[in-house]
């Protein structure tokens, strides 16, 4: 017969999907019977009615239990938690505190880098969404916040299929190759334009930040929308440790637009990590490299702003195909140039810590 004690042991370590804490943790594991001829029957309380991830959370039990000696079949069924318990459930992933801003803050594993760029049309996006998945290969957990609140795309580009899961207004992302996104796009019609201002673009971000559970990832990308306007000065705000890649093309026009976003980071005291240069090179069937778009922009931005040149990304049929397909050409091309570009950028970043330094507090005028 297998060991109650050590299938209760199995099944409660494994994780949430969406909390990514274990049901023990969490105290999901409700009822466990242990046949004598080794078969489980197990229930479990999921947070909320309609589990999107209920399959996958089945599919795990059921190996964990399986892992025990003696066990020869497993039941899951699920109930439902009372509010009461939900709000339990929101107190223990807060520490019993009031929610809060504490990514990249004193004491916080994760490193944010926001990815900028001067104009639209760079490949910004992109970068965020395969840079992302490229960190999730090295085996880190990564968290993407779209906020290009007009211009949104991570999680077509990352083929997100669901809606944030909610727990007593405690938003879970959902995640895809890897990583956890949150972005407008959820919240917003198809057919609806987002017409805000400072304070409400403010306000959302700020709620990105506090009331979604990220689960302290070792990344937080911020897909920053164009410019130097509010959402930039928002992020020096509540995110002042926070670094920055500022991405271009090789044309001299987008690098000297680009040159904005940077002198914008070093304005509000963000550690620029360096220059990423998108859409690099077209190689033809013949080998050769075509610079469609010019060269020499990234290398002319990074040193224009002391920095290094991260990497440059060439401008690949597959990485178009698979932001539009939900695909990410890292996924989709596993052995192409784009994402052995990709990998070499993750690489660098990851060589790249967070210098230390004071941050003032920024002023506004």
């Amino acid at each position: 017969m297998a060991d109650p004690a050590a299938v209760r042991d199995a099944i409660g370590r494994v994780e949430d999907p969406e909390i990514h804490r274990s049901l023990a943790e969490l105290n999901m594991v409700r009822e466990l019977d242990v046949n004598a001829d080794g078969r489980v029957s197990v229930v479990i309380a999921l947070t909320v009615p309609g589990c999107p991830l209920q399959d996958e959370l089945e599919a795990d039990v059921t190996a964990a239990a399986m892992s025990v000696t003696g066990v020869s079949s497993v039941t899951t069924e699920f109930t439902v938690m009372s509010e009461t318990e939900r709000q339990a459930v929101v107190s223990a992933v807060h520490g019993g505190g009031e929610r809060g801003i504490t990514l990249g803050g004193p004491g916080s594993p994760t490193r944010v880098i926001a990815i900028s760029s001067g104009k639209g049309g760079v490949g910004k996006s992109s970068v965020t969404a395969n840079l992302g998945v490229a960190l999730a290969g090295l085996g880190k957990t990564v968290g993407v916040i779209d906020a290009d609140v007009w211009g949104f795309s991570i999680p077509k580009m990352l083929g997100v299929d669901r809606d944030p899961t909610v727990i007593e207004n405690m938003l879970l992302p959902p995640e895809a190759h890897g990583v956890r996104v949150m972005s407008m796009d959820f919240f917003v019609q198809p057919d609806q334009a987002v017409i805000w201002r400072g304070p409400m673009l403010h306000k959302a971000l700020e709620q990105f930040l506090a009331d979604v559970h990220w689960g302290d990832p070792d990344y937080l990308l911020i897909d920053m929308p164009p410019g130097t306007g509010d959402i930039a000065i928002s992020i020096s705000q509540f995110l002042p440790k926070s670094q920055a890649i500022v991405v271009t093309t090789p044309q001299p026009t987008a690098q000297r637009v680009a040159k904005r976003a940077g002198l914008m980071a070093r304005k509000v005291n963000q550690e620029i990590l360096g220059v990423v240069e998108n859409m690099a090179w077209f190689t033809g069937d013949d080998g050769t490299r075509y610079p469609l778009f010019g060269s020499g922009g990234g290398a002319r931005l990074a040193e224009e702003l002391e920095v290094p040149m991260l990497g440059q990304i060439p401008l690949v049929p597959a990485l178009r195909e698979g932001a539009d397909s939900g695909v990410p050409v890292t996924v989709a091309d596993p052995s192409g140039d784009a994402t052995a570009a990709f990998a070499a950028l993750a690489d660098e970043v990851e060589a790249r810590q967070p210098r230390l330094r004071s941050h003032p507090e920024l002023v506004i005028r």
